[in-house]
């Protein structure tokens, strides 16, 4: 599939334009990632979760055509599990209204895709005070409301995803939350790296 370039809204850019897209899909694919969920994934966002102590962690794989929630932590354990690649998990908004999402998710949507660009973590304790995130669909369909997150880079300086936690009320996240989501994404990496020598 061809790479599609970000939507522009007037002035504001809604998803960031990802040059490496097709270099990170073919290395994604070289790694057999972002295909199907994965239980050692699933395993690593409950831990991110319990660590963070949110209702919502992943780990996040994004290749040309979207993004792919390999590892998904739930409060209620919805679409974890080694069988859980089709089945849908469940946010419940502040206002009581339930969102439902799979494993996949458009490339608008969210903010990993920002991280990914950037090649740098990312917190925002309330997304609405960011008029750039604040008009994100996750925001108004799905009611997350804060978001913290730090990119995947390999050896080969690929950055292959995100692993992030979000909340559906405001999180002060601080330094500790910033180091903490870093040395995550660290330890990820490496066990990521351990699939070529057979390993993880």
């Amino acid at each position: 599939m061809r790479y599609d370039p970000p939507r522009v809204a007037g002035r504001l850019l809604l998803t960031p334009e990802d040059k490496d897209a097709p270099a990170r899909t073919r290395r994604l694919r070289r790694l057999g990632l972002g295909e199907r969920a994965e239980p050692a994934f699933d395993a690593f966002a409950d831990r991110l979760a319990q660590i963070a102590a949110v209702p919502y962690a992943m780990v996040n794989f994004i290749d040309e055509n979207g993004q792919f929630f390999a590892g998904l932590h739930t409060p209620d354990g919805a679409g974890t599990g080694a069988d859980s690649g089709g089945r849908s998990a469940v946010i419940l908004a502040a206002d009581g209204t339930e969102y439902r999402f799979g494993r996949h998710m458009a490339r608008d949507h969210g903010f990993c895709p920002h991280v990914v660009v950037r090649g740098k973590a990312l917190a925002l304790e309330d997304v609405r005070d960011y008029p750039r995130f604040a008009g994100n669909p996750v925001v108004d369909e799905i009611g997350i409301r804060s978001y913290l997150g730090a990119p995947l880079i390999d050896h080969t300086g690929t950055v292959l995803g995100t692993v992030c936690v979000e909340d559906i009320e405001p999180r002060p996240w601080g330094r500790a939350g910033l180091d903490t989501i870093k040395a995550m994404a660290a330890e990820l990496v490496e066990r990521i790296e351990l699939r070529e020598s057979g390993g993880f």
